[in-house]
């Protein structure tokens, strides 16, 4: 991306094309269909710093692969806010639901929900530089795209970073009268760690463009004492609903601040306490800068939780976080609340303090005053027990709100099947890293929700890949948030169902374990499972894909009702290296998949045999000389070291049960005592390892 950056400063333009395996492009492009409007949060690397950069705008899809009337805003450190750039391109979807939007080596890898709305992520750099980043896009009212529509009351919150990387949170609420004022504006900030107050002067809005959704909004306050200007641009999603991107230029003082404003919906006579009440999911993120060594610079922080309050000033809460690389979970925690009339809410806890704003009842925007700026969003918990069988079907998910260049994001389609006591995800993933794409990977997790005594909370392991643990908070069966606890620089991920668990007969695959290692001429074993969803009572037959040259599979039983054992066996020819195997079962006409990850090594080479013993000196006087033994190796001693026996066949002349050759080494030493002897005696010293035995005689003198 960092040549669009350098030529078309802020043209973040979607052209869309298929580049996602295993798919088959274009198969699924109705599922994108109608207006859009789109938000994209970003960071920028080029080798130095990273710097912030965000996106809002819109687009109209054809559901036939099109894209036109495509318009956005972006800014961006050093390049300041492009303005209402336009664009057309196309686009492609595949069977699985995911897709890529590309223009000139730019793409953006999308995941596609059931509401037609789809998560994103920008996947395209590489080598330390270029972008990372994750959005959303959302149907789009076009009937809405006008100054009148926003009216009533809203709440209001973004983040984001300075020039310099230092991080900024508002959230707030206003009245919109419908003509482009906004009456009783208040606002709380957090400048870099601090809570400020905003005592508003002036705050308008206009929708410009009413063929777009295009609008421009001005808050004009102070804090501190010190007065200041937002400028933002936003787009319409709906007449509750604006994607809003700070257009000032990126300094010190006005940081890009990217976020949402959402129509507030509070009870007759306004908020209180008694709006607080139940079961509230909590997410963030922030920036740590506090981390000592770790990372050399800011860590991205990452929270989620379960806040219970009892709808008169008092709460417990349940969190997990990824701080300073580190995870930490803290249960039941006491705090208390205030909310006043207009939906600002104190919040204290632990020593930590959060300021939030209600959006509705258990539904708010909400920040941390301390340096690490966490902002994030609550939303209420669906009523009832929430166990393994609540995260049952597909579900769309993605990484959220990325602060930092070395963050990994990922957007993709996965399976849950909702069995207990662990349940099992599957699934296919695109991740974007500083590294470099990796699009079309296979995912496989595994999964445990209580409702005790936390409800809804779970846990989640990684099996594929590299691996990984996650902690899990559920919404509802629709949609649960994930904190990363093993990724070092953690973001907030984001599951939301694309489609219902399905009613039909089917099963699910799973292997056991899911990697295996062996050497050329040697063989492993997996076990893999067939678990029956919706009353299956089928029989499946099994197959292997994706195996190297040399390695061979064989299933027993085959096909199979339960279990079944797959054993790969390696030639001794076999290329080696990892790879991933995909285990196919079908039945009929359904069909599904695991898979396992192979890694095929060389043998090991022999071991050494004993080369040599020797003795210095050969001959000693008994009981007041000893010598030293040296045994020698064919070649070097195998990892672990070669362990040597050692034996005298007299008790004239004592050696230590065994010496160990060091690993890489080719010879060790030992001491021979002797003791006074009558006769002149001799002693065969004897040295043995791997099946050979070597022999040095000392004689002793009386």
């Amino acid at each position: 991306m960092r040549k669009l950056i350098v030529l078309l400063i802020g043209c973040f333009t979607l052209v869309l094309a298929s580049m996602v395996r295993a798919q088959n492009p274009g198969v699924n492009n109705a599922e994108l269909n109608g207006d859009y409007a789109f938000t994209f949060n970003g960071i920028t690397g080029s080798g130095g710093p990273s710097s912030v950069f965000a996106a809002v705008g819109r687009f109209t899809a054809d559901g036939a692969g099109n894209l036109t009337n495509g318009e956005l805003d972006n800014n961006g450190v050093g390049t300041g806010a492009s303005v209402a750039q336009a664009f057309t391109g196309t686009y492609a979807i595949g069977a699985d639901h995911r897709g890529v939007m590309t223009l000139a080596g730019v793409r953006l890898a999308f995941a596609m929900m059931a509401n037609g709305n789809a998560q994103f992520i920008e996947f395209d750099a590489g080598g330390g530089s270029g972008r990372i980043g994750s959005g959303t896009m959302e149907k789009a009212d076009t009937t809405a795209y006008n100054t009148a529509k926003i009216t009533g009351d809203y709440a209001f919150g973004a983040a984001g970073l300075d020039n310099l990387n230092n991080r900024e949170a508002i959230a707030g609420r206003f009245t919109s009268n419908g003509t482009g004022t906004l009456t009783n504006p208040v606002g709380d900030v957090n400048a870099y760690g601090t809570d400020y107050s905003m005592s508003f002067t002036a705050a308008t809005y206009t929708v410009s463009d009413t063929t777009t959704g295009r609008g421009t909004m001005n808050l004009a306050f102070t804090f501190g004492g010190t007065p200041n200007s937002l400028n933002f641009v936003f787009y319409i999603v709906n007449a509750g609903k604006l994607f809003v991107m700070e257009s000032d230029t990126v300094t010190t003082a006005t940081p890009l601040l990217n976020g949402v404003v959402l129509h507030q919906q509070g009870p007759a006579g306004g908020f209180s306490n008694a709006s607080l009440n139940g079961n509230t999911v909590i997410y963030l993120t922030g920036l740590s800068t506090g981390c000592g060594g770790v990372g050399g610079g800011g860590v991205p922080k990452a929270v989620a939780g379960l806040l219970t309050a009892d709808g008169n000033g008092a709460f417990t809460l349940t969190f997990d976080e990824n701080f300073c690389s580190a995870p930490r979970s803290v249960t039941a925690m006491a705090g208390t609340y205030s909310v006043t009339s207009n939906g600002r809410t104190s919040i204290t806890f632990g020593g930590y303090s959060l300021v939030a704003y209600l959006v509705s009842l258990n539904q708010m925007f909400l920040f941390v005053t301390d340096p690490n700026v966490l902002f994030g969003f609550g939303e209420p918990q669906a009523a009832g027990s929430f166990t393994n069988s609540a995260v049952n079907g597909r579900y769309a998910g993605f990484t959220t709100d990325p602060v930092e260049f070395g963050v990994v994001v990922l957007s993709g389609e996965f399976t849950a099947d909702g069995a207990s006591p662990t349940g099992n995800i599957t699934g296919t993933e695109d991740i974007g890293a500083s590294s470099g794409p990796n699009p079309g990977v296979a995912f496989n997790a595994t999964y445990s929700i209580s409702s005790s005594p936390t409800n809804g909370r779970g846990t989640m392991s990684v099996t594929s890949g590299s691996g990984g643990s996650a902690v899990i908070y559920m919404i509802s069966s629709s949609k649960f948030v994930a904190v990363p606890l093993s990724d070092p620089k953690p973001a907030i991920l984001i599951f939301e169902q694309s489609s219902p668990p399905s009613t039909a007969p089917n099963y699910t695959l799973s292997a056991s374990p899911t990697s295996l290692t062996m050497t050329q001429g040697g063989s492993g074993t997996s076990t893999i499972s067939v678990t029956p969803q919706n009353g299956f009572s089928g029989s499946v037959s099994l197959s292997a894909s994706g195996l190297p040259s040399g390695v061979t599979a064989s299933f027993s039983p085959n096909p199979t009702t339960t279990t079944s054992t797959l054993t790969l066996t390696a030639s001794s020819a076999a290329t080696t290296g990892t790879v991933t195997v995909t285990i196919t079962g079908t039945s009929g006409t359904l069909t599904n998949t695991t898979t396992i990850t192979l890694t095929v090594m060389p043998p090991p080479p022999p071991l050494p045999t004993v080369a040599s013993l020797e003795l210095n000196p050969t001959s000693v006087v008994g009981g007041t000389q000893s010598s030293t033994g040296t045994v020698t190796l064919s070649g070097p001693a195998p990892a672990g070291g070669a362990q040597v026996l050692l034996s005298s066949s007299t008790g004239a002349a004592s050696v230590p049960s065994s010496v160990t050759v060091p690993a890489g080494a080719t010879s060790a030493t030992f001491r021979v005592n002797t003791s006074m002897v009558l006769v002149t005696t001799s002693a065969n010293i004897s040295a043995s390892y791997n099946g050979t035995t070597r022999t040095a005689t000392l004689t002793i003198w009386f």
